[in-house]
């Protein structure tokens, strides 16, 4: 059984094929149970699904990658070509380290963006509860994480956060000369939502407003900024009232369309609307992009403003490489560890059999009354030479096939230099 990490990011596939891709968090459950039944092989499965990545990691013979991407192919909105021209594989020691780069954000759009690292733990537990992760992918994890974890407090990667929701305010200054006289409206109320309205509040913006599924959730977060709360099926009535829109929802359906857009510019009387769709399946009508007046960018839009504020991380990312590749050894070392204990059973197993064929000899010579003395160094001769029959065997084979690496490697375990 070999571990393999499969998928897509940012990096190999645009928004518009990672949309498709994207498992909504409501079909993750399904999704993980449907691998381990219809993948030939697969045992234990796990799904990191965010806005950058789509990526499966599986317990699985290493003969079945080919059923991978027929079961993710079959299940997703895309085709067995173009997923093969987009899509990556690592295995085992290599799916390791990869894991602790993208848990440590140093294979994230923004360098050492945090929020991934929740993702990860998240896309894991989603897997227990779904009955889809056994030792093999725990093992996985937790060395993973742990090293992921020791990255970001043992080197400055995380230092100056740079996030997407930063950026999409960035990108909102370089459209609006004065961002304190505009109004803005956020679609959703997740952790992205969430610090983007953290960073208008510091900003002084006019008016802010937030729209949620759950409208408590709405009022919740509205509440900490001084917004007014809505729900989402008041935004159509509600856009001509906003500059600014950032949308978060993680809905698996646009939640604005290109005519509510339409409608609302005509209420501004042409008055710009300036629009980042942050979320993957995308929240905001593509076709939308061509109205006159809309500014719309995707999460995808925003490398350039990101790329300009990590230049500070690099040095960083550098010595977090070198903790990367610690923790993947840790993993390769764990790994074989955790295969070894089957032969360690059965090799204490068979040591305490012939303890107890031993014990019981001597509890019978005992009770026949023989002398105690002659039992116990009975005993002790039998068990010593029942233990070290085996290595004495194979000292001896090793020396007559002239065997010198072996002969140097038992003098080493038994300690007999």
């Amino acid at each position: 059984m070999a571990i393999l990490a499969y998928g897509i990011n940012y990096r190999t596939a645009p928004i518009e094929v990672r949309e498709r891709i994207a498992f909504p968090e409501e079909a993750l459950p399904g999704a993980l149970q449907e691998a381990t039944r219809l993948i030939p092989s697969v045992s234990e499965a796990a799904i990191i699904s965010t806005c950058n990545r789509t990526e499966l990691y599986l317990a699985l013979d290493p003969s079945q990658e080919d059923a991978v991407r027929h079961w993710l192919a079959s299940t997703r909105e895309i085709g067995m070509s173009e997923l093969a021209n987009m899509a990556y594989g690592h295995w085992d020691q290599e799916a390791a380290r990869h894991l602790i780069r993208v848990a440590a954000g140093l294979d994230s759009q923004v360098l050492g963006e945090p929020q991934i690292m929740g993702q990860v733990k998240t896309a894991y537990e989603q897997a227990r509860t779904a009955g889809t992760l056994g030792p093999e992918l725990n093992l996985l994890s937790q060395v993973t994480l742990s090293a992921a974890k020791r990255v970001r407090t043992d080197t400055d990667i995380g230092r100056n956060p740079v996030s997407v929701a930063y950026a999409a305010v960035v990108m909102a200054q370089q459209i609006f000369s004065d961002l304190k006289n505009t109004r803005a409206l956020l679609l959703g109320a997740g952790d992205t939502i969430q610090k983007v309205a953290e960073h208008l509040h510091e900003i002084g913006i006019k008016g802010m407003a937030i729209a949620n599924r759950t409208l408590a959730n709405a009022e919740a977060l509205a509440a900490r900024f001084d917004a007014a709360p809505m729900q989402l099926t008041e935004v159509a009535g509600q856009l001509a009232n906003y500059d600014i829109v950032v949308a978060s929802t993680g809905s698996s359906l646009p939640v604005v369309g290109k005519g509510a857009l339409e409608a609302a510019i005509r209420q501004r009387r042409h008055r710009p609307i300036f629009i980042v769709d942050i979320a993957v399946p995308r929240d905001i009508e593509p076709e939308a992009a061509d109205l006159p007046d809309v500014y719309l960018y995707t999460i995808d839009d925003l490398t350039e403003v990101i790329e300009d504020n990590v230049k500070q991380r690099r040095a960083a990312a550098d010595e977090a490489e070198l903790l990367v590749e610690d923790g993947a050894n840790h993993y390769l070392r764990e790994r074989r560890a955790h295969h070894s204990q089957a032969i360690l059973k059965r090799f204490r197993d068979r040591a305490g059999a012939i303890q107890q064929q031993e014990l019981e000899r001597a509890l019978r010579n005992l009770r026949k009354g023989e002398d105690p003395e002659e039992i116990l160094a009975s005993l002790s001769r039998s068990l010593t030479n029942k233990l070290i029959h085996t290595p004495t065997t194979a000292i001896r084979t090793a020396a007559a096939d002239g065997r010198a690496d072996l002969l140097e490697y038992l003098k080493t375990l038994y300690q007999l230099d």
